[in-house]
């Protein structure tokens, strides 16, 4: 569904993604971690041409997304779903306005559809009850979930998190997981999670991506990245306390 090619994306004089090649399939939910500053967030936003690589070609099904230009562009952007990091709420709007924002701006729905499928795209993320407070008024955990609600409103083929659970405490971390893993499994959407949570990452992800250097060091599934000889990816995950005993001890 997602193809990398070759991608180079120099900034600030070094390659920060450096012949980064890789595939996510339709349906899956991958995950890429990795420490501070190996271009985690730089992939991601590749994916919908936030940043255009330096050289080589993102494929979104058999479509360039790296070279569109204009309705192109905005016709392959529509098939994504994006939740910033810091949940990216409009602080003058109510939680109801801000997840209503992709449908006025982005198609010709009337108000009472649109109602509709905001009031749908809160209860998802159990957040209906909070449809009149605004961002200031909620908890960080709850504007995350306000972010995704308006992530999904337009019913996105693909929804892409950056640090979906940064700055929240365990249980709602594992609250924000357990959405990702619903929202992938009853609407069938495509996930794309970035993160430094390797706790998340191992109990959510289908495929986990080690992004070292530019590149992947290791890709694969859950059980087989902790027990990946890689040191790098060995070093990342002791620094969480995890290691391969407790891992399959679970």
């Amino acid at each position: 569904m997602i193809r990398f090619e070759h991608i180079v994306k120099r900034l600030a004089g070094r390659n920060v993604l450096d012949d980064l090649s890789f595939e996510i399939h339709p349906g899956e939910i991958f995950v890429i971690v990795g420490p501070s500053g190996t271009g985690k967030s730089v992939t991601l936003k590749h994916m919908v041409q936030l940043l255009r690589p330096t050289s080589g070609t993102v494929w979104v099904g058999k479509e360039s997304i790296s070279t569109a230009e204009g309705q192109a562009l905005e016709r392959l952007r529509g098939r994504f779903g994006y939740l910033f990091q810091g949940g990216a709420l409009l602080g003058w709007l109510t939680v109801a306005q801000n997840v209503a924002l992709p449908l006025q701006q982005k198609t010709s729905l009337d108000e009472a559809e649109i109602a509709r499928r905001v009031q749908e795209a809160l209860e998802m993320v159990d957040l209906w009850h909070a449809a009149e407070q605004y961002p200031a008024e909620i908890s960080g955990g709850m504007q995350k979930r306000a972010g995704l609600a308006r992530a999904i409103v337009q019913r996105p083929e693909i929804v892409l998190y950056d640090e979906p659970t940064s700055g929240l405490d365990p249980v709602t971390a594992r609250t924000i997981d357990r959405l990702i893993q619903h929202l992938n499994r009853d609407l069938g959407v495509t996930s794309v999670v970035v993160t430094h949570d390797m706790q998340g990452a191992l109990t959510i992800g289908h495929r986990v991506a080690m992004l070292h250097g530019g590149r992947f060091v290791e890709v694969a599934a859950p059980a087989a990245f902790a027990a990946s000889r890689c040191p790098e990816v060995q070093q990342f995950l002791e620094a969480q306390h995890i290691t391969r005993e407790n891992f399959f001890r679970k």
